[in-house]
C-alpha cells in the first residue's frame, strides 16, 4: 500500500497485513488488519506517530524516505507499545539513528523490556506540547488501560487532528483508501466492534474516562492504528465507542449461545427462538459454541440486548465451550443484558449452576427461572422454553 496524504502536514505511512490468520493469537481476520502510522511534517521538524508490526518495518521505512527523501525524522511517538506498532521500533532506529523516541514513563520502560532501547528517548507527562515548527503543535493526553497502562493519544492543534492509538480502531485491511469519505465504511463497523468488545471490553471504565478527559477537545480527524481514518463518521465512532464502554445495547436483539453433544439442548434453543421471532424479536443470532469463533459470540453478546444461555452438563461442569463463553463475558464485565438460562443433563445437574455463578459475578440477574431439562426435552420442556422467551421478548419489543 502507498503512503497517502491526510493533509498538507499529515502522511499515512501504515501498512496491510492479509497474512496473520489470528490477531494476537486468537481472534480471527478473515479481512485482514491494517497497522497504521503516520507521519507529521513540520516547518523545522518531523515526527513519526506509531509505528507497524516488525515484518513490515521495510515497507513503512520507504514511506518514510518517499516523502522525507534524505531527511531524518526527528521523532517516534509512541502512542501504545504493543507489538503490532512497536515491533519494527529496533529497524526505524537503525534506519533513522539520530531520531529521538517519545513516550510516557511507562513506555519508555516497556521500550527499555521490549527492544532494550533507553538512550535518545523523551519523556512526556499528560498535557505536555512538543512543537515542530510554526503551526505545527502535538499535545499528549495520557489515556491509561485503553488497553494497556502505557496508552496515550496524540493531538495535531492546529489542525484538530487526534491520533487516537487502539482508541477507534477496527480489523480490516484498508482497500486502497484510506479516509472514511472515500471508501464504503459499511463493513468496518462491525469490525470496530468485534475489535472492541474481543480485544478492549474489560477495560469501558477507562475508556469512558478517556472519553470524558477528550470531550472538550474539538476533533476534525481521528487517526486510529488499525482501520479507516475518521473524517466524515467521526460522530458515529465516537457514539459506537461511548454505547460500547458503558455496557449499553445496541439493539433489542437476542444473542442465542448453546452447546450441545447430541442434539437436545439445541432444540431447546430452537423453540426459544421460535418464540421470540413469533413475539417480534427480528433480531436473533444463534451460535453452536462448537462451530463459531468466540469472537464472533462475545461481538453479538455486546450488540443485543437479550442474551440466552443454554448448554448441557459435562464431567460434572459446564459444556467447555459454553464455559469459555461464560468465562468471556465475566472478565468482559458484560452487564445491562437481560439473561435467560436452560440446562440440560442426564444424570446430575451442573451446567445451570456454574452458569448462574458467573452471571452472579457481573451481577447478572435472569429474568425468569431456568429451564432444567433431563435427558431428552420433551414437549413439556420446549414450552417451557417458549414460555420463558416469550417472558423474555416482552421486556425488548
Amino acid at each position: 500500500m502507498k503512503a497517502a496524504e491526510i493533509s498538507e502536514k499529515v502522511h499515512y505511512i501504515g501498512v496491510n497485513d492479509r497474512v496473520t490468520h489470528k490477531f494476537e493469537g486468537m481472534w480471527p481476520l478473515p479481512a485482514g488488519v491494517s497497522y497504521n502510522s503516520y507521519l507529521v511534517v513540520g516547518s523545522d521538524k518531523a515526527a513519526i506517530i506509531d509505528g507497524v508490526e516488525s515484518a513490515y518495518a521495510l515497507e513503512q521505512i520507504d514511506h518514510i524516505k518517499a516523502i522525507l527523501g534524505d531527511r531524518c525524522p526527528d521523532y517516534l511517538i509512541i502512542n501504545h507499545m504493543e507489538p503490532d506498532h512497536s515491533g519494527a521500533i529496533a529497524l526505524l532506529k537503525q534506519a533513522f539513528p539520530g531520531m529521538t523516541v517519545v513516550g510516557n514513563t511507562i513506555t519508555l520502560t516497556q521500550l527499555e523490556g521490549y527492544y532494550g532501547i533507553n538512550d535518545n528517548v523523551m519523556a512526556v507527562k499528560d498535557g505536555q506540547e512538543l512543537s515542530l515548527g510554526e503551526g505545527t503543535t502535538l499535545k499528549f493526553t495520557l489515556t491509561p488501560m485503553v488497553h494497556w497502562p502505557e496508552t496515550m493519544v496524540t493531538y495535531l492543534q492546529e489542525e484538530k487532528t487526534l491520533f487516537s492509538g487502539d482508541a477507534f480502531g477496527c480489523f480490516g485491511a484498508l482497500n486502497g483508501a484510506v479516509v472514511d469519505s472515500d471508501m464504503d465504511t459499511a463493513r468496518y463497523f462491525p469490525e470496530m466492534l468485534r475489535y472492541y468488545s474481543n480485544i478492549v471490553g474489560r477495560y469501558g471504565m477507562f475508556v469512558q474516562r478517556a472519553l470524558k478527559k477528550l470531550a472538550g477537545v474539538e476533533i476534525d480527524v481521528i487517526c486510529p492504528t488499525h482501520g479507516p481514518v475518521w473524517k466524515s463518521q467521526i460522530a458515529e465512532v465516537v457514539d459506537l465507542y461511548d454505547k460500547l464502554s458503558s455496557y449499553t445495547p445496541l439493539d433489542n436483539g437476542v444473542t442465542i449461545v448453546y452447546g450441545t453433544m447430541y442434539g437436545n439442548t439445541q432444540r431447546m434453543a430452537e423453540a426459544a427462538a421460535e418464540a421470540l421471532a413469533c413475539e417480534g424479536v427480528k433480531n436473533i443470532e444463534m451460535f453452536n459454541c462448537s462451530v463459531t469463533d468466540l469472537s464472533y459470540i462475545i461481538a453479538a453478546a455486546f450488540r443485543h440486548r437479550g442474551l440466552i444461555i443454554a448448554a448441557p452438563t459435562y464431567s460434572d461442569g459446564l459444556f467447555p465451550p459454553v464455559k469459555a463463553f461464560m468465562e468471556a463475558i465475566e472478565l468482559r464485565g458484560l452487564k445491562n443484558r437481560e439473561v435467560l438460562v436452560f440446562g440440560s443433563h442426564t444424570w446430575s445437574q451442573r451446567a445451570i449452576d456454574v452458569i448462574n455463578g458467573h452471571l452472579a459475578s457481573i451481577s447478572a440477574e435472569p429474568v425468569a427461572e431456568a429451564v432444567n431439562n433431563r435427558q431428552a426435552p420433551g414437549q413439556k420442556v420446549l414450552e417451557q422454553c417458549r414460555e420463558k422467551a416469550r417472558l423474555l421478548a416482552a421486556r425488548l419489543v
